[in-house]
């Protein structure tokens, strides 16, 4: 065998193991595809959770006894497609927990209710949650929730992601409105 004959060989041994470390680094990728139709290319999608952000948040400061309490703050969406919050949770905070809204009712007074559908962050725009408009409904409070505490919270979207924040709780006095729902 010739010495040029030999330099093939180690590479085409090490072929198959090329090709086996190549199938498996494809495999570590992580995409979202998102089909065009049937003929068309799948493309990337970022995920919702990914192209929003949460400034200034806080939390209404509240007794266990009170039984609510509502999270506040800025969403702002960086992407080129609109976010649609779906839900909230914050883990050994509250039983429940829902987006609301708030409304004028029959009477002239406001009043809360959950908002169908969840809270839209348009592209490249802001949602804000402030007290007497939209904002994240605790109900049954697991604890009181004090002044300088803090409480996480994970927000999903509507394709599933997650966002987690961790916001101060605050004394705050407005924010009474009435409920109007089941619970």
């Amino acid at each position: 065998m010739t010495t040029s004959a030999r330099s093939y060989l180690l590479p085409l041994r090490l072929l198959p193991l090329a090709a086996a470390a190549a199938l498996a680094l494809s495999g570590c990728a992580s995409a979202e595809p998102v089909a065009g139709g049937d003929d068309t290319e799948i493309e990337q999608a970022a995920l919702q959770a990914d192209l929003v952000t949460v400034t200034d948040p806080w939390v209404k400061a509240a007794d266990a006894d009170d039984g609510m309490t509502a999270a506040f703050g800025i969403l702002s969406n960086g992407g080129d497609q609109d976010a649609v919050l779906v839900a909230a949770r914050a883990d050994g905070v509250s039983e429940l927990i829902e987006l609301h809204e708030v409304v004028s009712g029959d009477d002239g007074n406001t009043l809360m209710r959950e908002k169908d559908g969840g809270f839209t962050v348009p592209a490249g725009s802001e949602h804000e949650l402030s007290p007497g408009a939209d904002h994240i409904m605790f109900m049954g409070l697991d604890q009181d929730l004090e002044p300088g505490a803090e409480v996480t919270v994970t927000l999903e979207f509507d394709d599933g992601s997650t966002h987690e924040f961790t916001a101060p709780v605050k004394d705050f006095e407005g924010a009474n409105e009435s409920y109007h729902g089941d619970h």
